[in-house]
């Protein structure tokens, strides 16, 4: 029986909407389930156990309502609970840290490579690990005023490209000048990608972590005994459904600027503890 994949998509917020958008523009013959764990962001200040417990609920919520596979697009929850989820699961696991920095270690040619993130993660130092593990040197940047810039929509706006050219310039000093990848290691970040591009030294690659988890959830779907979608299947939009566990009008009024369309069909959850 033909029948399109259904992947569950996990994040704190709204950042792992640019995830989704990434997935859906590479593999159109798939559903698509997103839970924004809104009522209890930001993970960067909870604990790696309380991460934890809250990354599981939500992922078991998603495979429980029929997602056969799943992303967790927040890199924090990504870098302090995928063994804890991964060990939950009952379906393939996908993270956002490991296919970027793969992404920017086949990109970098100098061997050095810029992350910028949230506090959270760059504590965790998850990226820097991840990158050490293939022979490239890391710098880890913490930039915590572009998230709040981003969701107050200052895409473009001169006090973001002002406090983007600061960060960059703290990203690539003291030796790191030669570094040739900026990797964006937050959600957020890649609606910045054109101010980022004006800030950041010509010669740097921009890496996006969401479109390189698009690209590794593409081919891991091609390992999996997923039944082959339809002709009428692969003629029809993808269907997406969303749970957030905080305001549903707020979901759909900040999912449309990450997502890039209309957000629709936003169903409350009310995970207990």
């Amino acid at each position: 029986m033909s029948r399109r994949p259904i992947i569950g998509v996990f994040d704190s917020g709204f950042g792992g909407l640019t995830v989704l958008r990434e997935l859906v523009a590479l593999i159109p013959d798939a559903d698509y389930f997103y839970f924004g764990d809104t009522v209890r962001l930001p993970y960067g200040s909870k604990s790696a156990d309380t991460v934890a417990r809250y990354a599981v609920g939500a992922t078991n919520y998603l495979e429980s309502h029929g997602a056969e596979m799943l992303v967790v697009a927040c890199n924090t929850a990504t870098a302090l609970a995928l063994p804890q989820i991964c060990a939950s699961a009952h379906v393939p696991v996908i993270g956002v840290v490991e296919p970027g920095a793969e992404s920017a270690a086949s990109t970098t040619m100098s061997r050095k490579v810029s992350v910028i993130a949230t506090d959270a993660t760059v504590s965790s130092h998850a990226y820097f690990r991840a990158l050490q593990a293939r022979g490239i040197e890391a710098r880890e940047k913490a930039c915590p005023l572009l998230v709040p810039l981003v969701e107050e929509g200052w895409i473009d706006h001169p006090v973001t490209e002002q406090v983007a050219r600061i960060y960059l310039q703290e990203a690539f000093i003291d030796g790191f000048e030669a570094a040739d990848v900026l990797l964006l290691g937050c959600t957020h970040y890649p609606l910045l990608k054109p101010l980022l591009r004006r800030v950041a030294p010509a010669h740097v690659a921009i890496v996006d972590s969401a479109e390189s988890t698009a690209r590794v959830v593409a081919d891991r779907l091609k390992t999996y005994p997923f039944p082959a979608p339809s002709a009428k299947e692969r003629r029809t939009a993808p269907s997406l459904r969303f749970f957030a566990t905080d305001s549903v009008e707020k979901f759909r009024r900040l999912g449309a600027m990450f997502l890039g369309h209309a957000v629709e069909e936003v169903q409350h959850v009310d995970l207990k503890e």
